[in-house]
């Protein structure tokens, strides 16, 4: 749970709804105020009157002032904003996150689909640059022929045909580059998507459980006491880390569309059928490798881009992607978040 803030509680769904019930209160109680200036004057001139605008008064003030009786109302205030809001917004984050999980799901097999894609074009750009690179050995050896045999005229086209196909290989070359950085990129999300996908699911699965028996045990009442004698309210910090997992998933999910909607339009810009490509789709990837830290990959981002660098570096595109770690195996990545 590094580097994660909590939000605050106007930061979320029912603060939106907590603020315009707050304005809306303030307006109401300046509203009847001023049209009821002369009864209140009348009242508090009055022994009775006085008396009851005494303990309401005494009472706002205790309830400023007690840090008890302050954090009882503020909690029954949040609590029923929450309620509020939870009429027309999903705010159970375990349903929340498994919905996250369909949606990673269908990203994967969309992404695996990309990928298959991608490797098929890079194969068809290897063999356009393999066979230009006969062509221009072909172009070069009858140029040198032509000089032998003091044919100028076919000199001259067959060198201006081997500098046009260098020329067009170094493209492609920088294009095939560009290819492997997205193949490789493509391919670590997907391993890391699973990996995420896992920990969400087994996440889910057991936090289900927990929340269901923490629910059954403490009940509105407990926490309301445990608020009143400083105690935090068990329930809602068991909600709240469970908001900040799907917080961090719903960011993952969001940059792993993203660099699919990158990938595709990638692809689409891509005609290797006339050996052209439109310089669109390199801007756009070229857009994501100069962004911050991505959060499915984190540091390895960095360590992709410069392994696509060198040249050393040679990429078997023909490797079957790696499979992730059992999840019994290996730390929950999410396991973090409710550590107290």
């Amino acid at each position: 749970m590094d580097g994660y803030k909590p939000k605050t509680f106007w930061e979320r769904p029912e603060g939106v709804t907590g603020g315009v019930f707050l304005a809306g209160i303030i307006i109401a109680l300046g509203i009847i105020t001023v049209k009821s200036l002369a009864f209140v004057i009348g009242a508090l001139t009055s022994g009775v009157g006085l008396i009851v605008s005494l303990l309401v008064l005494g009472t706002i003030i205790f309830t400023a002032l007690d840090p008890k009786a302050r954090n009882l109302v503020w909690y029954m205030y949040k609590s029923a904003m929450r309620y509020i809001t939870g009429i027309f917004v999903k705010m159970d984050p375990i349903a929340i996150l498994k919905g996250y999980v369909s949606d990673l799901k269908e990203n994967l097999r969309k992404m695996n689909r990309q990928i298959s894609m991608l490797r098929g074009q890079m194969h068809k750009l290897q063999e356009l640059i393999l066979n230009n690179r006969k062509e221009i050995q072909s172009n070069l050896s009858l140029a040198s022929q032509a000089k032998e045999t003091d044919k100028q005229a076919i000199m001259i086209l067959k060198s201006r045909k081997a500098g046009r196909l260098k020329e067009s290989n170094m493209k492609l070359e920088d294009l095939y580059k560009k290819m492997e950085i997205l193949y490789r990129v493509l391919g670590k999300m997907y391993e890391n998507s699973e990996v995420m996908l896992e920990d969400i699911q087994d996440q889910v699965e057991i936090k289900d459980q927990e929340r269901k028996a923490m629910y059954a045990s403490n009940s509105a009442m407990k926490s309301a006491m445990s608020i009143i004698t400083g105690n935090g309210d068990k329930r809602m910090m068991f909600d709240m880390a469970l908001e900040a997992v799907a917080d961090d998933v719903a960011n993952k999910v969001g940059e792993m569309e993203r660099f699919m909607d990158v990938s595709e339009n990638f692809m689409k810009s891509v005609d290797l059928q006339n050996g052209i490509f439109e310089e669109e789709g390199l801007k756009m990837l070229e857009k994501w490798e100069n962004e911050g830290v991505s959060s499915i990959l984190g540091d390895q981002k960095q360590t992709l881009l410069k392994a696509a660098a060198d040249d050393t570096n040679v990429l078997d595109i023909n490797a079957p992607l790696r499979r992730p770690e059992p999840v019994e195996v290996r730390k929950n990545q999410y396991d973090t978040f409710f550590e107290e």
